[in-house]
C-alpha cells in the first residue's frame, strides 16, 4: 500500500475508533473511567452526587444547564460564554470524552443528560455519551464501586464552537414549519390535544401540524433504559413519523423534548431533527404565532 494511503487509513481508522457513541454500558464506564481524556459528569444535584457517584466523577447540577431569558422564557440554555467557563472548571476540555451521569428515575432524568448532551452539541462538542440508565443501572451491578463525598477538578479551557443552526428560535421554527418541517411534540397526549391549559397566558394545543410522541415513550416502560433501535423505529412507524427530514421537537421547555431529539438525531440518525429551547413557554405565548387546538375547552 502507498504512503500516502496508508496515512489516510490511519486518520480514518482512529477517528472512527475514537468517536463517541451516544449511549454507554455500566461495563463501558466502569472500564474507562479511569482513562485520560475521559470525565465522568454527574447531574445529579449536589447532595445526591456526595451520596453517591461513580468514583472518579465531577459534579454540576442539571440547574447549571438553564437559565431564565431576558424575555422571561424560562429554562432556555446557559448563555454559552457562562456555559464555556463552567465546562473548563469541570475539568473538561475540547479534547475530552465527557460521559453523563444522572440518577436514573425514569424517562425525566434520562431527558436531563439528554438535554445536557445536547448542550454539549450545539458548543460543537461531539465527545459526549450518556450512561444508558443511569447510576441506578450501574449501581445494580453491585461489583462495580461507588464513591460518596465531593471530586474537585484541575480546570482546563474549554473554548465553545457554536452551531447555531442547532438553536432556531421562534422565527427559526416558524421558518421550518412552512418550508415543510414536521413538529414533533414530546408533551402528553393531554398537553398536545389541549385538554391541559399552558402556564399563565400560553395557549392551549401544539404547533402547527405536529404530531405526538410522548418523551417516556422512548424508554423502555418509561424507565431509564431506551428501546433499542427497533423498538424505536417501530413507535415511529407507528405515529408515521419518518426517520429523516426536517424535523422540530419541542414541548413545554424543550426539557422532554431533548430526549425526543436525542433518540431522532443521535439514535435513529436524523441528522435534519432540531429541538426547539424555547418550545411553548415562548411560543404560546405569541399570539402572531399559530397554535392548534385539538380539542376545544374553555380554560
Amino acid at each position: 500500500m502507498k504512503p500516502f494511503a496508508l496515512s489516510l487509513l490511519l486518520i480514518f481508522t482512529t477517528t472512527f475508533a475514537l468517536a463517541a457513541q451516544p449511549l454507554v454500558t455500566p461495563e463501558w464506564v466502569h472500564n474507562n473511567r479511569e482513562k485520560s481524556g475521559v470525565v465522568i459528569l454527574d447531574l445529579q444535584d449536589a447532595k445526591a452526587y456526595q451520596r453517591y457517584h461513580v468514583p472518579g466523577a465531577v459534579n454540576s447540577s442539571y440547574g447549571e444547564w438553564r437559565r431564565e431569558s431576558v424575555k422571561k422564557i424560562t429554562q432556555i440554555m446557559t448563555p454559552p460564554a457562562q456555559l464555556e467557563k463552567l465546562i473548563g472548571r469541570l475539568g473538561i476540555d475540547n479534547d475530552t470524552h465527557v460521559v453523563l451521569v444522572i440518577t436514573g428515575n425514569g424517562a425525566g432524568d434520562m431527558a436531563s443528560a439528554s438535554r445536557v448532551y445536547w448542550t454539549f452539541k450545539a458548543l460543537g462538542h461531539d465527545q459526549v455519551s450518556i450512561l444508558d440508565g443511569g447510576l441506578i443501572n450501574y449501581a445494580q451491578k453491585r461489583v462495580y464501586p461507588l464513591q460518596n463525598g465531593r471530586n474537585q477538578a484541575e480546570p482546563k479551557v474549554f473554548k465553545v464552537n457554536l452551531r447555531a443552526d442547532y438553536i432556531p428560535d421562534a422565527k427559526g421554527v416558524k421558518t421550518a414549519l412552512e418550508k415543510g418541517a414536521l413538529a414533533v411534540d414530546n408533551r402528553s397526549r393531554a398537553e398536545y390535544m389541549g385538554i391541559y391549559s399552558g402556564s399563565g397566558k400560553e395557549r392551549p394545543g401544539s404547533l402547527p401540524k405536529a404530531v405526538n410522541i410522548s418523551y417516556d415513550w422512548l424508554t423502555a416502560n418509561g424507565g431509564a433504559t431506551f428501546h433499542n433501535i427497533d423498538n424505536l423505529k417501530k413507535i415511529y412507524a407507528a405515529i408515521q413519523v419518518p426517520l429523516s427530514g426536517a424535523q422540530i421537537n419541542y414541548c413545554h421547555t424543550g426539557h422532554r423534548a431533548a430526549l425526543g431529539w436525542f433518540v431522532s438525531h443521535e439514535l435513529l440518525g436524523n441528522k435534519q431533527a432540531r429541538l426547539y429551547d424555547g418550545s411553548t413557554a415562548e411560543w404560546a405565548l405569541d399570539h402572531a404565532l399559530p397554535m392548534e387546538q385539538k380539542v376545544q375547552l374553555k380554560h
